[in-house]
């Protein structure tokens, strides 16, 4: 879920008047997902989130929130166990909201598997994950790809694949995949670039 939907849902729970946050409890008790998502997020966001005894109870409504079937709230649930270094947990919710097309746990589970975060360390998962993640349009994902072919983590090196993802994070805006898919694709046309270049035009 982006930034923008986050805020503009909470900016309409913060709106409610306290009888409408007193319905939506309701609906909530009544197994409605959407109302328990709705009342869940303010109390884990912003300063709510240093306020343990409101967070633990937006908390509660979330993860409601999540077993009567909201996706939003499996995905937060995901982003806090994530943000807590309960990678165990945090996998199997990132995991299913990666499935759906959630570019941040896409980028995490990526992550998880990359440094071995409460699980086997494993490279060919990792690079399955940023690479949904680079597909999503995360530069950042696109360029962990790239290195991957770059030092061979758990696949043959390949300086094509290499080369294709920092151009896949140059595209979604990652300067550092410009830089790098420049400087590769100089290289193979014969262009020299970096220190050496400037020395010799020094020289001439």
């Amino acid at each position: 879920m982006s930034k923008k939907i986050i805020l503009l849902t909470l900016l309409s729970v913060v709106s409610l008047s306290a009888s409408d946050r007193l319905s939506l409890k309701e609906q909530c008790k009544k197994e409605d997902a959407r109302a328990c998502y709705e009342i869940a997020l303010p109390l884990v966001s912003g300063k709510n989130e240093k306020i343990q005894d409101v967070f633990e109870e937006g908390m509660s409504y979330m993860r409601k929130a999540c077993i009567l079937g909201e996706n939003r709230g499996c995905d937060a649930m995901g982003e806090r166990y994530y943000k807590d270094k309960n990678y165990a947990i945090a996998r199997q919710y990132l995991e299913k909201s990666c499935t759906r097309g959630v570019k941040t746990a896409c980028e995490a589970v990526g992550t998880i598997y990359r440094d071995g975060h409460d699980t086997a360390q494993n490279d060919v998962k990792s690079r399955e994950f940023y690479e949904k993640a680079c597909d999503l349009k995360s530069g950042d994902a696109c360029y962990n790809v790239a290195i991957i072919y770059r030092g061979g983590f758990g696949v043959e090196k390949n300086r094509a694949k290499e080369k294709e993802f920092y151009e896949k994070g140059c595209k979604v805006g990652l300067k550092a995949g410009c830089a790098r898919f420049t400087e590769l694709d100089n290289e193979d046309k014969g262009i020299e670039t970096g220190i050496w270049s400037k020395i010799k035009n020094w020289l001439k």
